[in-house]
């Protein structure tokens, strides 16, 4: 009896160093286990900032590309605006610039319309105060009918000691006139330059176009206005471009007829 109660005694430190063991080895492995993942998410969320940042870094190139690609377009399109807005108002009458494209001038388009209805065409200018030049246009005005060709002439004088480069630009009036006057010759948006003292007369040969009596908005126009500016010019990057009046304000000009 009192044998056994001695083994009992004996082997209870055991039990409670292998429980404990077994306590500590669960509590490893749960830790363990824990560790783990915590290191798969760690893993995980630096793999998810790397494709974030991945993704940043893309489309800020992108968006910088597309910037970049953008302001070049709209520096290309200030560059060619000029030229191209020329052109369309040329080819189509638009803004009140007569049309000057030799396609137009088919031969239908130059029979004179049988009306006894004519139609006058004043002729204005000015010049630019800084263009030392006296423009002035050598008729008042001519009656002509649709269809009809007519020939004008300006003339310009350099009153200065020195050559001169100049340009003259040009407007229809009323603007909505502008689709039917056509230009077959003319001295405008061209480089014109005078020696000192030089005086030339400039042809402008033009027509209007026979569908002109045809249309109903055009019924009441009986008076069209053609005014040319001139400014003094010079080239810069190979185009022929104003000069501007220095200091910068409003440039006087100087309006004349005979």
């Amino acid at each position: 009896m009192i044998n056994q109660k001695l083994i009992i005694v004996s082997t209870t430190p055991i039990r409670r160093l292998i429980i404990s063991s077994r306590r500590y080895l669960c509590k490893s492995s749960i830790r363990l286990q824990i560790d783990s993942n915590i290191l798969k998410q760690r893993q995980r969320l630096d793999k998810f900032n790397k494709l974030r940042e991945d993704q940043q870094r893309y489309n800020n190139k992108t968006a910088t590309y597309y910037t970049a690609s953008l302001g070049i377009f709209f520096l290309a399109l200030s560059f060619s605006a000029v030229p191209l807005y020329k052109a369309i108002c040329q080819r189509t009458g638009w803004g009140g610039i007569p049309i000057t494209d030799s396609k137009q001038f088919t031969p239908d388009k130059l029979i004179p319309v049988d009306t006894n209805k004519r139609i006058r065409v004043s002729f204005t200018c000015q010049s630019s105060g800084i263009l030392p030049w006296k423009f002035t246009p050598l008729q008042r005005e001519v009656y002509v009918v649709p269809g009809e060709t007519a020939l004008a002439f300006y003339k310009a004088k350099n009153l200065s000691n020195e050559d001169i480069i100049g340009m003259a630009t040009y407007s229809i009036t009323p603007d909505n006139v502008a689709g039917y006057f056509n230009k077959i010759q003319c001295f405008c948006f061209e480089e014109q330059k005078l020696n000192a003292g030089e005086e030339v007369d400039m042809p402008v040969f033009f027509f209007i176009d026979p569908d002109f009596a045809k249309d109903p908005q055009m019924r009441n126009i009986d008076d069209i206005v053609l005014h040319y500016s001139f400014f003094k010019a010079h080239y810069s990057d190979g185009e022929l471009q104003a000069v501007e009046a220095k200091p910068i304000g409003t440039i006087e000009m100087k309006a004349s007829i005979n």
